[in-house]
């Protein structure tokens, strides 16, 4: 849909005038998960360690940079793994640039997965103990990580982050469901519905 050169909808027609941001193009296409990421990391993230996204050839992004077709299209050539050469080169790259950037006492907080190796193994040891994430993460879905995450920043309160240990991958039993998010709040205006079907919510997911 976004990248169909005939769409009318509004990304779309963005993204051709080369006024779409890496935040909004990612929200769309990723949904409820990066939505939650994005205002969680906009509400908290401290202007001299402010808030980076992953990318599968670029390495870390402004989620504010703007995109074009080209750079999209190049995205979809690389997958986030571990083995994936050019992703991992330009996200140890960054990482680099970035550790030696911050102060010794900053935390870097990681927003996506850690059950797996495709962001810690990278970044670890250009961080090391400084490198958190979410407690509250543990044992949750994508969709109930980014409600909680939306609940968050809504109310602005930070949730608890804990260290990642170098080699372990956090696991934990399934916590309860969030309680559904009140109806009638606005929607995000980056986040267009899908023609004939209805709009998913915070609260159909969480």
């Amino acid at each position: 849909m976004l990248l169909n050169p005939a769409s009318q909808m509004a990304l779309a027609q963005a993204l051709r005038e080369g006024r779409l941001t890496l935040g909004d193009a990612f929200t769309f296409m990723s949904g409820l998960y990066f939505r939650g990421k994005l205002a969680y990391a906009r509400t908290f993230s401290s202007p001299h360690a402010p808030a980076c996204v992953i990318t599968p050839t670029r390495g870390l992004m402004s989620p504010d940079a703007l995109v074009t077709l080209e750079l999209l299209k190049e995205f979809g050539t690389e997958d986030v793994t571990t083995d994936a050469s050019r992703y991992r080169r330009a996200l140890e790259y960054d990482a680099a640039e970035l550790a030696d950037r911050l102060s010794a006492t900053a935390l870097i907080v990681l927003l996506g997965s850690v059950a797996t190796g495709k962001y810690v193994d990278v970044l670890e040891p250009f961080f090391g103990g400084r490198l958190y994430f979410p407690a509250d993460f543990v044992g949750r879905g994508d969709m109930s990580r980014g409600g909680l995450m939306l609940r968050s920043s809504r109310s602005g309160i930070e949730l608890p982050y804990t260290a990642i240990a170098s080699g372990q991958r956090p696991r934990g039993p399934r916590p309860p469901r969030l309680d559904a998010l009140p109806s009638g709040r606005p929607h995000s205006p980056s986040r267009q519905p899908r023609p004939g079907r209805r709009r998913k919510t915070a609260a159909d997911s969480a």
